[in-house]
């Protein structure tokens, strides 16, 4: 099945530049691009795409408010955040924000497949340069039991909290209070944000 792909970006020589990379990609279909946040949204309400590619700088709204936004509407739509930056404090407010991944306007074709295919499973995706920009504060990883791990290796694999309960024998309220002192200790607000934390540090 193909992934359709939309961009959001005002300036022209991204967006063809990344159509010309994946025009001839058996595996994507090209729904289009917006230049402003306002012309997202609008084509939102008649198509929804799998992935969009957003540009962390918006004249009308800051990518990351229009991740939060589309995200919100759209909870489907994946998004991965494209810039030219790779400061820590945007990564992680694009990610905190709904984004499935980040990518620098650098990338390569190879690049930008492998995002798209990795947030298609469900997973995170960032670029080595925002790996790098969150490596600083992320390299010390929180201490967590035996059944925690077993929990996140579950969650991970995307079973449900009655799954993970019949599957490790433990009651849903129990596997529920794992999975909120995981989300403490990682200091993340949601299970994708759990993730992305726990596979940039090598964790699973």
């Amino acid at each position: 099945m193909k992934t359709s792909l939309f961009i959001v970006d005002d300036h022209y020589m991204v967006i063809e530049g990344i159509r010309s990379l994946l025009q001839n990609e058996r595996d994507i279909e090209w729904m289009g691009h917006a230049t402003h946040a306002a012309s997202c949204l609008s084509f939102l309400k008649q198509h929804q795409p799998n992935v969009i590619l957003m540009d962390v700088n918006l004249p009308d709204m800051s990518g990351i408010e229009l991740c939060k936004e589309v995200k919100k509407l759209y909870a489907s739509v994946f998004i991965i955040g494209l810039s030219t930056f790779n400061q820590q404090a945007i990564i992680r407010n694009m990610m905190d924000n709904g984004a499935s991944g980040y990518v620098l306007k650098n990338a390569t074709k190879e690049e930008l497949l492998a995002a798209i295919q990795k947030v298609m499973k469900g997973d995170t995706y960032f670029s080595w340069e925002a790996v790098e920009s969150l490596k600083d504060k992320e390299s010390k990883a929180p201490v967590i039991t035996r059944r925690e791990k077993e929990v996140l290796k579950l969650i991970a694999e995307g079973l449900t909290n009655a799954e993970i309960s019949e599957k490790l024998f433990i009651s849903v309220p129990t596997v529920n209070t794992h999975r909120k002192s995981l989300l403490e200790k990682f200091e993340v607000k949601n299970t994708a944000m759990l993730l992305g934390k726990v596979y940039r540090m090598g964790l699973l």
